[in-house]
């Protein structure tokens, strides 16, 4: 059952500012949004960052693999200048500076694990560990809506995830829903089931929902596919166009 938001600003400022740094956080909230999705992967030094790529030169500007450096490192790096120059400067944010501006500004996150590959269990169990020390006030009290969702792609990361921080809610990305989705989205303890929306059809969401489990789409940037996806009972999308589609946009608003 989803308990969250229903759209959420993808990666932070979506298309309006750089991806995964506080300044994409900060567009987000200029435009109404109060919940956002983003990928956390580890330093060489194990700390957890803000990042999407396994490697640098996209949207930091460096060469070699995130696992070269260590947080110190990376965190001194420029993940602004390739987006504009009013960036330049923007650094690529540790997990715990990125959860306390969400937390300070009342901003609902799913966090997405992304291990770079051979990293899957450690960094399932260290993003895992993370949130749920960053998060033990919203547990203890059993609110659900104020606690993240933990996503991944990799079911090592998510199992690594359920065993470290039982108590966060976790949930499996596909990019296209395969046959035997639901025993595996079961063995993680998974409460919802993210995918692309290119791939979705009405009668797999039919199925997934009737199975009991939220549904949540990436990236969405059309309102028309935006609407027919809710109308199929969707529970909630990423977009990237916040700047279109609004944070209210579930309620015809």
């Amino acid at each position: 059952m989803w308990t969250y938001k229903k759209v959420l600003a993808h990666r932070g400022g979506g298309k309006l500012a750089p991806e995964n740094t506080i300044a994409g956080l900060r567009c987000a909230l200029a435009h109404g949004f109060h919940a956002v999705e983003f990928d956390v992967m580890l330093a060489r030094d194990g700390v957890p960052m803000v990042l999407h790529d396994p490697y640098l030169g996209r949207t930091v500007a460096g060469s070699g693999n995130v696992f070269d450096y260590d947080a110190a490192e990376l965190a001194a790096m420029d993940a602004g200048r390739w987006f504009g120059k009013q960036f330049a400067g923007e650094p690529v944010p540790l997990f715990a500076d990125f959860v306390a501006f969400c937390k300070a500004n009342g901003i609902w996150m799913n966090i997405e694990i992304k291990p770079a590959p051979g990293f899957e269990a450690e960094t399932g169990k260290v993003v895992a560990t993370a949130a749920r020390v960053m998060f033990a006030a919203e547990i203890a009290a059993g609110d659900v809506a104020a606690a993240p969702l933990l996503s991944s792609f990799s079911e090592t990361a998510l199992a690594a995830a359920q065993a470290a921080a039982p108590d966060l809610a976790r949930a499996v990305l596909f990019d296209a829903v395969p046959r035997y989705w639901e025993p595996r989205a079961r063995a993680l303890g998974a409460v919802a089931v993210h995918t692309n929306h290119k791939h979705l059809t009405e009668g797999m969401a039919r199925e997934i929902r009737l199975a009991g489990f939220g549904l949540f789409c990436y990236t969405v940037n059309n309102r028309i596919r935006a609407r027919q996806l809710l109308r199929w009972g969707v529970d909630g999308f990423c977009t990237d166009r916040i700047d279109m589609i609004g944070p209210d946009f579930a309620l015809g608003t």
